[in-house]
C-alpha cells in the first residue's frame, strides 16, 4: 500500500480498512478493543474502484467508506472474495451504495443515523435565516468596502415570523428543522411525507397549547397531499428527502414556477434532488427568490453561473459538521463493523445515543439491509 497509509494494532485478528481518517479517537479505540487491525487510508476523495479493490487486498474483514465513494457490484464482490463480512458508510445517507449488490454478496451495510439530526437541522435553519435576511450578500457588500452609511432600503430581506414553512421529507432531520422554525419563528407548517408524522403533529398541538396560554396566535399544521400543494403555499421550502430515482430532480423548472416569486429554497440533503441548472435560471429571472445550498448536483463542482448570483447562499456540504456529530458518526461506523465481526444482534431502537456512552450496548447500531439478510434484533434493552 501507499506509504501514506497507516496501520493501527497490526497484530489484530480482523483486518478493517478505513478509506480515510475519521475525527476523534473513540472510533479507533472501539475497533482496536474489538480485536481489529485498522488500515487507515490517505486523505483523498477521488478514489477509483481499482484503488479501493487494491486497499481491500486478498484479505479484509470489513470496510468503513465515505459517501463520496460509490460502492457497487464490483466492490462488494471484491470485498466478499477477500472474506469481507461488513461495510459501513460514514454517513446517514446511502445513495452511493448499491444495497442489492451488497445483499447479493451477503454483506451487511451500516450507516450512521441519529447523531447528526440536530446538527444538520441547525445548518438548514442557519441557511434559511441567511437566505431570507441576505446575510451572504450583506457580508460581501461590507467586505468589498461598499458600506458607506446606513440606509432605510439597504438589504431588505424577509421576515419569517408568521409565514408558512414547507418541509419535504419529515423524517428525523426534517422534523427537527420544522420544530426549530415553527417554534422559534411561529411559522405555520405544511409538510410532505409518505406517511403522517404523528409525533411532529403532536408537538404542534402542544406548542399551540402554550401559545393559547400566553395569549398568542396559534400556528397551523397540515400534511400536503402532493409536492405541488406544498410548493404553492410555502414561503420557505426545505428539502430533507433521501436521494433515489423518485427524488432526483424533484425540484425542477416546472415546480420552481409553482413556488412563490419571493420564496426561499433550502437544500441540505443531496444535490441531485434539485435540477441545479434550472435553479440557476430561476434565480436569475426571479431576483426576489432566494436559495441556501449545502449540497450540489455535481459536487464539488457548481453549475455554471451559480456562484455569480447574489440571491443564493452556498456552503461546502457542512450539514453534519460539528465535532459532536462527526465524531459520533465515526463511533457508529466503527461500532457497526466491530459488532458485526463479533456477531452481535441488531439494535432495534431509533435512539443511537447509548452507543456514545462509556458502556455501549453489545449490538450493531444500524444495518440498512438487516431484514434482507435475516439478521436478528437486540433483545437486551
Amino acid at each position: 500500500m501507499d506509504k501514506k497509509w497507516r496501520v493501527e494494532n497490526q497484530q489484530g485478528k480482523w483486518r478493517v480498512v478505513v478509506t480515510r481518517d475519521l475525527p476523534g479517537r473513540r472510533w479507533l479505540d472501539i475497533l482496536i478493543k474489538a480485536g481489529c487491525r485498522v488500515d487507515i487510508g490517505p486523505t483523498k476523495s477521488n478514489w477509483s474502484d481499482a484503488e479501493i479493490i487494491g486497499a481491500i487486498g486478498p484479505h479484509c474483514d470489513g470496510v468503513i467508506g465515505q459517501l463520496v465513494q460509490v460502492w457497487g457490484a464490483s466492490l462488494f464482490a471484491a470485498l466478499k472474495k477477500a472474506g469481507g463480512r461488513v461495510y459501513s458508510n460514514y454517513a446517514v445517507g446511502y445513495n452511493n451504495i448499491d444495497l442489492a449488490a451488497a445483499t447479493k454478496n451477503s454483506i451487511p451495510v451500516g450507516n450512521t443515523p441519529g447523531v447528526l439530526t440536530e446538527t444538520t437541522a441547525e445548518l438548514a435553519a442557519a441557511l434559511t435565516l441567511a437566505a431570507a435576511r441576505r446575510i451572504g450578500e450583506a457580508e460581501r457588500y461590507i467586505r468589498d468596502g461598499r458600506f458607506i452609511a446606513w440606509r432605510p432600503d439597504l438589504m431588505l430581506g424577509r421576515l419569517l415570523r408568521g409565514k408558512t414553512l414547507g418541509v419535504v421529507g419529515a423524517g428525523r432531520i426534517g422534523a427537527a428543522y420544522a420544530r426549530m422554525l415553527m417554534q422559534g419563528h411561529h411559522m405555520n407548517l405544511i409538510y410532505y411525507n409518505r406517511s403522517p408524522n404523528h409525533a411532529l403533529e403532536a408537538d404542534v398541538v402542544a406548542f399551540n397549547d402554550y401559545l393559547e396560554k400566553t395569549e398568542q396566535p396559534s400556528v397551523l399544521c397540515q400534511r400536503a397531499q402532493s409536492i405541488e400543494e406544498l410548493l404553492a403555499q410555502a414561503d420557505v421550502v426545505s428539502l430533507h428527502c433521501p436521494l433515489d430515482a423518485s427524488t432526483t430532480h424533484l425540484i425542477n423548472a416546472k415546480r420552481l414556477r409553482i413556488m412563490k416569486k419571493n420564496a426561499v429554497l433550502i437544500n441540505t440533503t443531496r444535490g441531485p434532488v434539485i435540477d441545479e441548472a434550472a435553479l440557476v435560471e430561476h434565480l436569475k429571472s426571479h431576483p426576489d427568490f432566494r436559495a441556501g445550498l449545502d449540497v450540489f448536483e455535481k459536487e464539488p463542482a457548481l453549475s455554471p453561473g451559480l456562484a455569480d448570483l447574489e440571491n443564493v447562499v452556498l456552503v461546502p456540504h457542512i450539514g453534519s459538521a460539528t465535532r459532536y456529530a462527526r465524531e459520533g458518526m465515526a463511533t457508529l461506523a466503527a461500532s457497526n463493523v466491530a459488532a458485526v465481526l463479533n456477531e452481535y444482534p441488531i439494535w432495534d431502537d431509533l435512539d443511537m445515543t447509548p452507543f456514545l456512552d462509556d458502556e455501549p450496548p453489545k449490538a450493531v447500531p444500524s444495518i440498512l439491509n438487516a431484514k434482507d439478510l435475516g439478521l436478528g434484533c437486540y433483545g437486551g434493552k
